[in-house]
């Protein structure tokens, strides 16, 4: 597999931005995010690509990294890095607009790279649906390093952004909520498999 150098990008942009946002506070973060009236009114569209670089805690940005290196790479090998970073800015928008869609009127901020995340997990289970990701395992005081079908993590990733951990909060009270998640998702549903190069997919079975 290449070097995923669009992952390790996003990435280092969303640690950039957050510490941004920890920097200047509540201000940038109004600046800088969707607010769904705003959008409504076509205004600070430009919004809907600067809010999926953004968090709302410690935890928010590290869950949503954690995911987007565990499955991003393998899609960006797959599509290419062009069209990989195509595809991951075009889902982000689109999982935002669901979301801005749900309640739009409202003028919570919306932010968070979940949306897009969704999206690449949506293309890797239609792109890979028989692989395993190598995870880390606890179970009370069972800790081990083993590999656990992608279908099985990713619907716990579902999980957990529905019960809002690790995210900033439900729909009226800021972040990206679960219509986002159920937008980009399906989003890379639809495309994922597309999108993939097939010349790409043939060479990685010839290894694996």
């Amino acid at each position: 597999m290449r070097f995923a150098v669009v992952t390790m990008s996003i990435i280092l942009l969303n640690v950039y931005f957050f510490l941004e946002e920890l920097l200047y506070g509540d201000a940038y973060v109004y600046a800088w995010s969707a607010i769904p009236i705003r959008i409504m009114h076509g205004h600070y569209l430009v919004t809907l690509v600067t809010s999926m670089f953004m968090h709302g805690s410690w935890m928010h940005i590290i869950g949503n990294m954690i995911y987007l290196w565990a499955f991003g790479r393998e899609i960006e090998d797959a599509m290419g890095a062009f069209r990989f970073l195509g595809f991951y800015l075009i889902g982000g928008v689109v999982a935002m607009m669901v979301q801005i869609l749900g309640d739009p009127t409202s003028r919570v901020p919306t932010l968070g790279a979940s949306g897009a995340i969704a999206a690449v997990m949506g293309a890797f289970l239609v792109t890979f649906p028989t692989d395993r990701i190598r995870t880390l395992l606890i179970i009370v005081i069972y800790v081990r390093i083993t590999y656990i079908p992608a279908a099985l993590l990713i619907g716990f990733w579902f999980l957990m952004q529905a019960l809002n951990v690790g995210s900033v909060a439900a729909v009226r009270t800021g972040g990206v909520a679960y219509l986002a998640h159920v937008g980009g998702f399906l989003f890379g549903v639809v495309t994922g498999r597309f999108l993939a190069n097939p010349r790409r997919l043939a060479y990685r079975s010839s290894w694996s």
